[in-house]
């Protein structure tokens, strides 16, 4: 899955871009559409998607269960200045409708490309939850609220490492922020650094993370280098130019 860039939040996930709306892109003052929905989940109903099934994954060569992304749904909270955030992976039946509503922002479209009727984010999603477990969907859930949306990815697993020197294990991040209000607040440079750090505290053979924002896209990639990720290399995808922007185990307490 080659993302289209996503939108962060410098005021402080295809690629998509981090903003609005999307994962790569965003703009504070872009008209985007309403709100997240005031939702609040209660211990019971995290308890709840804690108790889900999950979904099969690939198998090793011993027949044992696998997991390419070791299971981000159960990497546990991290704490932020902007409250404790937690992966809640995505069930279609439950999540489409507030990840739709995101989609269709005009800034986040213009970015993720996933604009039009439900179906749309609902096949997007299914793409990801059918697939071998190398790119997960997760809602980003700050203190009970889901505020925005995150995928896991095998970087070197994805189309993307045809464009970069990637490395075995290499984990990538679209993320999307729902709100206005909450992309103003420079809330998405906290939350890359917190998913970014859950990669690196739960998949110990994963050196780096990586996400490749739109080059023109200056607000994300300031967030992201907020984030403790480098500036690493611009890069032509098909869709974009990028910039390739990295997390080091190896510089993560420097950055």
């Amino acid at each position: 899955m080659l993302p289209t860039d996503a939108s962060t939040d410098a005021g402080a996930g295809p690629t998509p871009e981090l903003g609005a709306c999307a994962e790569d892109t965003v703009d504070p003052r872009s008209g985007c559409a309403e709100d997240t929905l005031d939702l609040r989940f209660t211990d019971e109903l995290l308890a709840l998607f804690q108790e889900d099934e999950p979904a099969p994954g690939p198998r090793q060569a011993d027949g044992a269960p696998g997991e390419l992304l070791d299971t981000p749904g159960d990497w546990g909270p991290a704490t932020t200045h902007v409250g404790v955030v937690r992966l809640v992976p995505v069930r279609v039946e439950r999540d489409v409708p507030l990840i739709s509503r995101w989609m269709n922002d005009p800034a986040v479209a213009a970015f993720w490309h996933l604009e039009g009727p439900e179906p749309v984010t609902a096949a997007h999603l299914r793409a990801q939850l059918d697939g071998d477990g190398r790119s997960v969907p997760c809602l980003g859930v700050v203190s009970g609220i889901p505020m925005s949306y995150f995928e896991i990815y095998r970087a070197d697993l994805d189309p993307l490492a045809r464009h970069y020197p990637a490395r075995p294990h290499d984990t990538g991040i679209h993320l999307l922020i729902g709100s206005v209000a909450d992309r103003a607040r420079g809330i998405g440079s906290a939350l890359l650094r917190a998913v970014a750090d859950l990669v690196l505290d739960n998949r110990p053979r994963c050196a780096r993370v990586i996400a490749e924002p739109n080059l023109r896209n200056s607000p994300s990639i300031s967030a992201f280098l907020s984030a403790g990720f480098r500036f690493s290399a611009e890069v032509d995808l098909p869709d974009k130019r990028a910039a390739l922007m990295v997390r080091d185990r190896a510089l993560r307490d420097l950055l």
